[in-house]
């Protein structure tokens, strides 16, 4: 399975993007994940299967929206209000698990990860 994301790019303060995460198959659980230049990477979003449930870091609620089409195994992060602290390299990741509990800000919570799409927000 892979993962393939678009959409980032230098924007503004105060602008948006919207990344995309294609994935080659069907995934359940899919979640965004961000690591700026000498930190962690950290939980952005998360949203379940049927999109029913979505989930976010305190840091981007009102922010950012979490989305997903089924029909074309795709994951959306629409990112609103962007700030230079949103700077960092995106991460989209995919849960194989269709049943159990969703630990959805955890890395180890996913089966697959894409390669990343850069986020840069001036100020």
């Amino acid at each position: 399975v892979q993962l393939v994301e678009s959409g980032g790019g230098l924007v503004q303060a105060g602008g948006s993007l919207r990344l995309s995460c294609a994935a080659s198959g069907r995934m359940y659980g899919m979640g965004w994940f961000r690591q700026a230049p000498g930190k962690e990477r950290e939980f952005v979003a998360a949203v379940t299967w049927s999109g029913a449930d979505t989930y976010y870091a305190d840091s981007v609620k009102g922010r950012f929206t979490i989305s997903r089409d089924n029909a074309k195994n795709t994951v959306y992060l629409q990112m609103n209000s962007l700030k230079p602290e949103d700077t960092g390299g995106y991460y989209c990741a995919a849960d194989k698990t269709r049943y159990g509990p969703f630990h959805y800000s955890s890395p180890g919570e996913y089966d697959y990860w894409g390669q990343g799409t850069q986020v840069t927000v001036s100020s």
